[in-house]
């Protein structure tokens, strides 16, 4: 089986393909639930002076300030 994916994808291509193919075959509710699991966020702050600045989060192209 994993024969037929190597010579075109790496497996994290692979891995991503089956997940949105499971992702698209589940109903409506659950599939909402699943995309925004899917999400990948980031949060950074810079430091100076041994002392954390705004903690800054994105999603996609959303950048977001915390206070």
């Amino acid at each position: 089986m994993s024969q037929f994916w190597k010579p075109t994808f790496t497996y994290l291509q692979y891995a991503q393909v089956a997940a949105r193919a499971v992702r698209n075959s589940l109903k409506e509710e659950a599939r909402i639930v699943a995309i925004r699991r899917d999400e990948q966020g980031l949060k950074f702050a810079k430091w100076e002076a041994g002392k954390q600045g705004d903690v800054k989060n994105t999603v996609g192209n959303r950048t977001t300030t915390v206070a």
